[in-house]
């Protein structure tokens, strides 16, 4: 079995005015190393980065990667919609000294896979670093295959993993059997955070999940139950993360939902969010506060930190 990783798409705090609230932002970073995590993704799709100017992503980089300082992995999320974007803010956030970058195909058109390769042929030649691929059908309205990424792979050797963010895990384990026989160390994530354990044992490598950034303690103890092979400690975690997954049902997109349920564990962010997204109505932050409170008694009555 691989070594089992959760990393946390961080959220990204902004002020009232849309800027950048950086203490807000140094304080979660801090509140994710403290509980264990094994990385940061900056400027994901729970980091609104669609919704970001270049200057803020840049601000925003710089910020990660001084303040974290190595104490832990730092990936940034580089997708622009063009190439030339998408490449000069990768070589940016690399320079800057992030451990490498994730990046989504361009998303709008239903692309063939003759023209995802050959975006991705362009963008992953000409970055100097470490690149991880990002496939979010729900949001590109395209598939990044497990056959178009071990054509990747093939040509770029800087390629090094992959997001898979999809209801099927059937479509991550495909992945998994086709590339990993040739691409031993080739590093496979979920994207949803209830498939980590169903990864690890298929051969993937872990999760990034966006409800790490809630309760990351308990999905460090949950990579540890499985180092540990406590499958029973496992188990008792998956049943902890099923409630938590009820999280996302309470409203689209799921980002206000989860920058309320951490304002309401006041862990040191106000809720603002792309102006595009509606404030949660009374009767939803009911719903969040109602789960968290099932979630703190579950934790509370297995002993899980025992």
């Amino acid at each position: 079995m691989k070594k089992a990783q959760f990393l946390t798409p961080v959220v990204t705090a902004f002020d009232a005015e849309g800027n950048l609230d950086q203490q807000a932002n140094r304080d979660i970073y801090d509140f994710l190393i403290r509980g264990g995590v094994d990385g940061l993704v900056v400027l994901g799709s729970t980091g609104e980065f669609f919704s970001m100017k270049d200057a803020q992503k840049r601000e925003l980089i710089n910020l990660v990667v001084s303040h974290v300082n190595h104490r832990t992995k730092v990936y940034i999320g580089t997708a622009c919609m063009t190439v030339e974007d998408t490449i000069d803010l990768s070589n940016y956030a690399i320079d800057a000294g992030a451990d490498g970058v994730m990046i989504v195909s361009p998303y709008y058109f239903a692309l063939s896979d003759e023209s995802i390769e050959y975006y991705y042929d362009q963008v992953i030649g000409a970055i100097q670093g470490d690149v991880y691929l990002y496939n979010f059908p729900a949001r590109t309205v395209h598939d990044l295959t497990p056959e178009i990424t071990l054509n990747l792979l093939r040509k770029h050797k800087n390629i090094k993993g992959y997001k898979d963010t999809v209801t099927e895990m059937g479509h991550t384990r495909k992945l998994i059997q086709t590339v990993q026989s040739e691409f031993s160390d080739f590093i496979i994530y979920s994207g949803f955070d209830e498939y980590f354990v169903h990864n690890v044992l298929s051969g993937g490598n872990g999760c990034i999940g966006g409800l790490s950034n809630l309760y990351p303690e308990v999905f460090s103890e949950w990579v540890n139950a499985i180092h540990t092979h406590d499958l029973g400690k496992a188990a008792t975690i998956q049943r902890i993360v099923d409630k938590m997954m009820e999280l996302y049902e309470i409203g689209t997109p799921f980002i206000p939902v989860l920058k309320k349920a951490m304002v309401l564990r006041e862990i040191g962010l106000q809720e603002f969010c792309n102006k595009t997204f509606i404030q949660l109505d009374q009767g939803q932050t009911e719903s969040i506060h109602n789960i968290l409170q099932e979630i703190d008694e579950l934790i509370a009555n297995h002993h899980i930190f025992r």
